[in-house]
């Protein structure tokens, strides 16, 4: 792969991630900066708490989407076969860039969400099989704390167990970018941690109102 392909992919995956959406629907559909309100996350679960379901989805996917295009920059590569191991190397170089524009956007003064949904979408373009394995361990979590935190945590924490369990031990790099994604998305949650510690964590809710009502 040339140097300056992968230079360009590096910085498009990080201005991919850099686009602060949940800043920029809470600013453009009710004239607020969700980084003001609740926890001051600029992400799609404080989005859902502040503004409620219909703007939460949006952010929700269009993060997820930022993750997922990260990857997809792959197949413009035309010089690396898709899917083989090489190939999907570069995909977590690009997306864990991606994560890191979503938390530390150049486009909203580096202060972003905590990559979740981007995550997300990044690991759906490397290896769906591992994606929904953390997608069932973040529902059922969330499912039966209420605690999207805790959800976002163990999903990310027990992703290496399962590139172990569907690629064998010899699949080292997905190992490591899973390690590496999990002690991030754990820095990025450290004040939940302490919210849980204290018992003051929010415990999330479909039927919950939103904090700010829109006519």
């Amino acid at each position: 792969m040339e140097t300056k392909l992968l230079i360009g992919g590096v910085i498009l995956s990080y201005l991919l991630g850099s686009i602060p959406s949940a800043v920029w629907i809470g600013k453009m559909m009710f004239g607020i900066d969700v980084r003001e309100h609740g926890s001051g996350n600029a992400g799609a679960s404080n989005t859902f708490r502040v503004l409620g379901k219909k703007a939460g989805f949006l952010v929700l996917l269009i993060d997820f989407f930022k993750g997922l295009a990260s990857t997809g920059l792959m197949f413009l590569q035309y010089d690396i076969i898709a899917h083989t191991t090489e190939f999907r190397n570069y995909q977590m170089l690009l997306g864990l860039v991606a994560v890191l524009g979503h938390v530390y956007p150049i486009f909203a003064g580096f202060k972003g969400g905590k990559g979740i949904a981007t995550l997300l979408g990044a690991v759906v373009g490397i290896s769906w099989h591992v994606a929904l394995l953390a997608a069932v361990v973040f529902i059922l979590s969330v499912w039966i704390t209420r605690y999207i935190s805790v959800g976002s945590m163990l999903g990310c924490i027990l992703s290496p167990l399962f590139v172990r369990l569907i690629y064998g031990p010899n699949e080292t790099i997905f190992i490591y970018f899973c390690t590496l994604v999990a002690l991030l998305v754990v820095y990025t949650h450290r004040s939940n941690i302490k919210r849980l510690r204290e018992g003051t964590e929010s415990k999330f809710s479909f039927s919950k109102k939103p904090e700010i009502q829109s006519n």
